[in-house]
């Protein structure tokens, strides 16, 4: 009932304590930084199905729930904590995309980028504007069904080649054109490509912060601007010493082809990065009732 009446009954401090526990738990299941620190191990030591269903959908209730339970039972909390989210969300954003530059192991770096992208939803979230909060949607969308393939490219490449060090795998495309050409588009897609579902919650997020205005929002969103260069310039990175150069041992003798489960799990998630990429509408048609019935008891 609360929820639903947006806080109606509770005193501003009761609001203030409210929001700040509910988003340090839900901070936790995201995981937002600095309160991330489980996921990369837990992605790691993980098998390929529990690190897409850890990402694809588990972290996703605790940004959900940010928006629809955080948000929703205290909005006064909200907007009192919002500019410390916007700093946290671009915080995440930087160290998430500097962390993933030093990583030498692929899980390790696809786990650790979505620290980066969870920055992105955080930061369309903190705005506590429409397209803020379109922006985590569909983000939280993207995220979900981009890193969720990049999973099972990763377990694909390690379950072949015995090894995650991207040190050891190059060469792919020479040996495995086809696997290596899924995870260039995978790759691609999850560093915010225009025409694939990753693009437009960060371009949404950081657009959403020139809208709120001010010389604090608009330094986060040139922070965040520069931060999704650093999600090109690690993906990048793992393309050219994944998939490029002479192959390495490792991948020498590995099969050019694809199994029919592979391509049974693996399509629909690269279909769906293409529809959410090439029509938003899909995903923001639906959010925007719900969100402007949310943003409607937001002080």
């Amino acid at each position: 009932l609360v929820a639903l009446t947006g806080g109606a009954g509770l005193s501003r401090g009761t609001q203030l304590a409210a929001f700040t526990l509910l988003a340090l738990a839900f901070a936790v299941k995201s995981p937002l930084w600095p309160l991330h620190s489980w996921l990369p191990d837990a992605h790691t030591q993980a098998p390929t199905v529990g690190s897409v269903i850890l990402a694809g959908v588990l972290l996703k209730m605790g940004t959900y729930g940010l928006i629809r339970v955080a948000v929703g039972v205290a909005p006064e909390g909200a907007r009192w904590a919002a500019p410390a989210l916007g700093v946290l969300a671009v915080a995440a954003i930087g160290i998430g995309g500097l962390v993933c530059l030093a990583q030498d192991d692929l899980k390790r770096l696809i786990a650790y980028s979505s620290v980066g992208h969870m920055g992105f939803v955080l930061l369309g979230v903190a705005t506590l504007t429409a397209t803020g909060l379109q922006a985590a949607l569909i983000g939280n969308i993207a995220h979900g069904v981009i890193t969720g393939l990049l999973f099972f490219l990763a377990g694909a490449v390690k379950d072949r080649a015995h090894t995650g060090s991207l040190a050891e795998l190059s060469g792919l495309r020479e040996t495995a054109p086809r696997l290596a050409g899924l995870l260039g588009f995978a790759a691609v897609a999850s560093l915010g490509l225009p025409g694939l579902a990753g693009f437009w919650g960060e371009a949404f997020a950081v657009v959403a912060a020139v809208q709120r205005g001010g010389p604090l929002w608009l330094t986060l969103a040139v922070l965040a601007a520069l931060g999704g260069a650093l999600t090109a310039a690690y993906f990048l990175r793992l393309l050219r010493r994944v998939t490029h150069g002479r192959p390495s041992p490792a991948v020498a003798g590995l099969a050019p082809g694809l199994a029919g489960a592979e391509l049974t799990a693996w399509a629909p998630l690269a279909l769906l990065a293409l529809a959410v990429g090439l029509a938003p509408a899909l995903v923001l048609s639906y959010a925007s009732g719900p969100v402007e019935a949310l943003l409607g008891v937001v002080p």
